[in-house]
């Protein structure tokens, strides 16, 4: 059981919105977190124990995963207070940037890689290696050492398809993304705006890469003349053909798999050339003062444990662990995989938005 939580509302000048913040309590047995070793602009001064104290944790983690997860940390850790504020992969980012001179997150927590690696090229990130760092995938991490950022497991894109209401508007079963653009599916289709989901994002992504960027922005007109609705989150299209509103939405795999094992009519489609996918990562930020438990919640976040849980909604984890694949996952997860460059996501990642944004994003309902 958790001991206690908040809902809280935090507000900035550029920012707008509802943030989840869980007051989680936690534990440490350990007091031996090691520094980074890394370099930075400023010197970074351990504050506080890493048996105890309160960390700030910025993350875009599912909301019916979070509390699951941290219930473990409270059982190992119960003397340290976590603050979580949740929200959408590109808020959570936005938020990032925007308190670039003055960080108020001790730590990210299961942010997409693509955007931790445009908080490193900023300046934001302390470099550090986990305790357990060798049981990482090498792709899961970032290559230098000690590493700016460390990967948990990867999300990948799919359709989220109610076959009941695609049976009563007479279409067929998607297959693939070339499917999407067919004219039978005109108003059909629901879809994250990449500028506020980690999930848009990276299917925008995968598409130009799979595609090459001339063809890819083709692609994306013509799926565009077939969506009803842009979201501002990765999971709500597929909430939104659970609920029956829509026949197909474009959504991430996790939340189709778990609503169909929920009971809800949504048949998971992986499509036939391969799915976007990106890693949910952690890092520390680079602050004046570094919190020893901030480094021990990062510790936490890839051992074998932890890691066994996200292999209960992930096909595909940064830590090996026995759990079998889920249900509803192709049996050969990495083989659905999408070519993907991280790197060149985000350094592409400002201009492929604007240019998304000033095509389609009069289909975008609006923001809350």
């Amino acid at each position: 059981m958790l001991s206690r939580k908040q809902l809280l509302k935090i507000g900035s000048s550029s920012l707008a919105g509802l943030m989840l913040a869980l007051t989680i309590n936690g534990c440490v047995v350990r007091e031996d977190a090691e520094t980074s070793g890394g370099t930075a602009d400023v010197v970074a001064l351990d504050i506080g124990s890493a048996d105890a104290g309160e960390i700030t944790v910025y993350t875009a983690i599912e909301d019916d995963q979070i509390e699951g997860y941290l219930a473990e940390f409270e059982k190992a850790y119960p003397d340290i207070d976590v603050n979580i504020v949740r929200d959408s992969t590109g808020i959570v980012t936005a938020k990032l940037l925007a308190e670039k001179d003055n960080p108020q997150a001790d730590l990210v927590w299961g942010l997409a890689a693509s955007s931790l690696v445009l908080a490193e090229q900023e300046g934001l990130l302390e470099p550090y290696a986990p305790e357990g760092l060798d049981n990482v995938k090498p792709k899961f991490r970032d290559s230098k050492n000690p590493p700016a950022w460390v990967g948990i497991d990867a999300w990948i894109s799919a359709f989220c398809v109610n076959t009941v209401e695609l049976e009563k508007a007479g279409l067929p079963m998607p297959a693939s993304w070339e499917d999407l653009t067919a004219p039978v599916y005109k108003g059909h289709l629901v879809m994250p705006n990449p500028a506020s989901s980690g999930t848009g994002f990276l299917s925008v992504s995968a598409l130009l890469q799979l595609k090459g960027e001339e063809e890819g922005w083709e692609y994306l007109d013509g799926l565009h003349e077939n969506i009803a609705q842009y979201t501002h989150s990765g999971s709500k299209p597929c909430k939104l053909a659970g609920a029956g509103e829509f026949p197909i939405g474009i959504s991430f795999g996790y939340r189709a798999v778990n609503q169909k094992n929920d009971g809800e009519p949504i048949e998971p489609i992986f499509p036939e050339e391969g799915s976007g996918w990106e890693m949910e990562a952690n890092a520390l930020i680079k602050k004046d003062q570094i919190k020893p438990a901030a480094k021990t919640f990062l510790d936490w976040a890839i051992t074998p444990e932890i890691s066994e849980k996200y292999a209960e909604g992930f096909a595909i984890t940064a830590v090996e662990t026995n759990v079998p694949v889920p249900d509803g996952f192709p049996a050969d997860p990495t083989a659905q995989l999408a070519e993907n460059d991280f790197t060149w996501a985000a350094e592409n990642r400002d201009r492929i938005l604007a240019e998304w944004t000033a095509k389609y994003d009069g289909k975008s309902e609006p923001k809350e």
